[in-house]
């Protein structure tokens, strides 16, 4: 049995790396992992719950297929809790297939740095077995190698995600500008066509008022009639 852990920081907080953990795959940096379905997801207690089937390919040189038995994709068993309120994210698998002869059990969590709050501890732990076949020790070990190359393609993953995920959030804030803009663009011409077509009412207005005025003013008035002389 191998006994494998990592520790990484991530400069980003931890709610950015936890959305980055729940939209990780697929990417081209692990192109490993073929794909997840989930299988079941609920809130309970304020905690969200998330069951899952990863595919993945697992590259092993073609002298260690024979001895498993086992061609093509394997699958596991993904479990991961999300605590918003502690602030923390833990993410158990197991593998499904190759379980006659291997056994691997891997746990991540993120939390927030203790040191900076801006900053996210990963913690990664896999526990490694192989029994039924030869040479276990040194099939041990390169599991252990595969684990470990995985993993630091895994970090890589997640910081093209977050990259990813801070250029949609940049494209919406810029689309949100641009759509006021246009928004006080248009308001603002239809003030000004508001106050334009106002203006030439009032001009036409005072102007018909006028002329009516000139009108009244060159109006001849007759002269009064004649005194009708008294019988």
């Amino acid at each position: 049995m191998k006994i494998w852990t990592s520790y990484h920081t991530f400069e980003h907080p931890w709610e950015t790396v936890v959305k980055a953990a729940c939209r990780k795959y697929p990417n081209p940096v692990n192109p490993c992992v073929l794909g997840t379905d989930v299988i079941d997801r609920h809130v309970k207690g304020g905690i969200l719950y998330s069951h899952r089937l990863v595919t993945s390919e697992w590259r092993f040189p073609t002298w260690i297929l024979p001895l498993f038995g086992h061609r093509g994709p394997c699958y596991a068993s993904e479990w991961s809790e999300v605590n918003p309120q502690s602030r923390e994210m833990v993410v158990k698998t197991v593998n499904v297939s190759l379980g006659k002869h291997v056994s691997v059990g891997e746990e991540v969590r993120y939390k927030p740095d203790p040191e900076d709050s801006g900053k996210t501890l990963l913690t990664q732990q896999a526990v490694i077995s192989i029994s039924g076949v030869p040479l276990i020790d040194q099939l041990e070990r390169l599991l252990t190698m595969t684990i470990e190359q995985n993993a630091k393609k895994g970090r890589q993953a997640m910081e093209w995600v977050i990259e990813r995920i801070q250029s949609d959030v940049k494209d919406i804030a810029t689309s949100a500008v641009k759509s006021t803009d246009d928004l006080l663009h248009s308001t603002r011409r239809q003030i000004d066509d508001i106050t334009n077509i106002t203006k030439k009412g009032m001009d036409d207005l005072q102007n018909a008022a006028k002329k009516s005025l000139d009108d009244l003013q060159n109006l001849t008035v007759p002269p009064p009639p004649q005194s009708i002389p008294k019988l």
